[in-house]
């Protein structure tokens, strides 16, 4: 192997490490064009080697123990491809003392250990990548650190689950009901068999924090990020939005208010079907910038798989490499500038979505305006379905109010004997 061979080591075999193998095997001679020397894989750790796979790694490259890829001087970039925080963290920051530079595609270990990662990293001075945390293949964090980077972004707004999109999509499409998509989503390999993390809003919450720390330069907290899921989501909701004129989606929803102020929110809305990521469906993700002097900006592709996040992960192999054979590093370094100010979820003003399952009796839509005026709620439109002579539903839209504001007016409507329940709120967007 020629003396100026840049050797990578992949901890993990799984889906992204498999993929980006693949990757770094198939397009090794391109690779080697654009870095201007060969960039091989030296070694790769999984602690399963028997589990079956689409490639074969061979039997001279494998290992079980992460120690040999961490502490081995011969190999210069490490790829994390394990997930979660532990052992992963200490595989990370272990490769970073040895002077190795870093890639990962590990949303929840950035976004909850960026700033040690990265900090440790430049007392190094090595690189640490992460272009595969969010939305698969597309350039989302080269495009914010880059491309725009002169540019001040008021929002970022995406579709960055697919799990989530696919199964909206089923509802959407061919009125499934939710545990039928799901369902469908597992049996693809789309949804893992406790599906929390994606259906829950926890994987998009942590994006979002990555996403919003990079667009905004101040470091978001996971914590700090209202999250909201689809379990809840109904098809007669999502049938009522088709007529309005609107589609369902979860949205991880970043915002630059006054001053340093921010909102971050990951939650189903209502979005207006003439907006870009309305037209997003199956296990796409997009993502929606909107900025001073580059107005909008929407990136779409895959946003999950073995070759999408592979090729994501490979193109910071390429990077780092590129670093390392012009004896640099830390060329696009971490722009956090201190912690965020997020805005309270009571606080954030939006439109809302509210369907009322109410008595069918005269009097019930004057009584219900009224506690929701007492609130400085708004009616902008208001429907009525589904009147059987005894029940019915009435869907109403208000105009931007406070979070805090509808929350009250809701319960307070939840207590009239005229309203049986309350059974969708969400908020609108586009």
């Amino acid at each position: 192997m020629p003396e100026d061979t840049i050797k990578v080591g992949i901890l993990g075999c799984g889906v992204v490490g498999g993929g980006l193998y693949k990757v770094l095997t198939d397009n090794a001679a391109s690779i080697a064009q654009r870095v201007g020397r060969p960039v091989v894989v030296g070694k790769v750790a999984d602690i399963d080697w028997e589990r079956p796979r689409e490639i074969t790694v061979p039997e001279q490259l494998r290992t079980t123990d992460a120690a040999e890829i961490i502490n081995d001087d011969s190999i210069h970039i490490v790829a994390e491809t394990i997930g979660g925080i532990t052992p992963a963290l200490d595989f990370v920051l272990a490769a970073i003392r040895t002077g190795k530079s870093v890639v990962t595609s590990n949303k929840e270990l950035i976004a909850t250990h960026g700033d040690e990662i990265l900090s440790a990293a430049a007392d190094r001075s090595v690189d640490v990548e992460f272009e595969g945390a969010v939305g698969g293949v597309i350039p989302i964090i080269r495009t914010l650190k880059e491309s725009l980077e002169a540019d001040q972004i008021d929002e970022v707004m995406g579709i960055v689950n697919g799990t989530t999109n696919y199964i909206l999509t089923k509802m959407s499409v061919e009125k499934l009901p939710y545990e039928q998509a799901l369902k469908e989503a597992q049996d693809l390999g789309y949804a893992e068999a406790d599906p929390t993390a994606d259906v829950e809003g926890i994987d998009a919450t942590n994006k979002l924090a990555i996403l919003s720390a990079i667009a905004f330069g101040r470091r978001v907290s996971v914590e700090d990020i209202y999250h909201e899921g689809i379990s809840h989501i109904m098809s007669e909701d999502i049938a009522y939005a088709e007529k309005m004129g609107y589609v369902v989606k979860l949205l991880a929803i970043g915002r630059r208010r006054d001053g340093d102020l921010l909102e971050a929110r990951v939650h189903p809305v209502l979005l207006a079907d003439t907006h870009p990521l309305a037209a997003v469906v199956g296990s796409f993700n997009a993502i929606f910038i909107r900025g001073r002097a580059c107005d909008e900006v929407m990136l779409y592709g895959r946003g999950a798989g073995a070759m999408p996040t592979g090729a994501a992960v490979a193109g910071d192999v390429v990077d780092c490499a590129r670093n390392i054979s012009r004896n640099a590093s830390g060329r696009v370094a971490c722009t956090c500038t201190g912690p965020a100010d997020i805005m309270p979820m009571g606080q954030v003003r939006s439109r809302v979505y509210v369907r009322m399952r109410v008595k069918d009796q005269p009097g019930v839509l004057g009584a219900i305006a009224t506690l929701l005026g007492s609130q400085s709620v708004s009616i902008a439109s208001v429907i009525q379905e589904h009147t059987d002579g005894q029940t019915a539903d009435i869907i109403w839209i208000m105009h931007e109010s406070q979070e805090d504001q509808v929350t009250s007016a809701l319960a307070a409507i939840e207590s009239l004997p005229i309203v049986e329940s309350i059974p969708a709120r969400l908020r609108v967007e586009g």
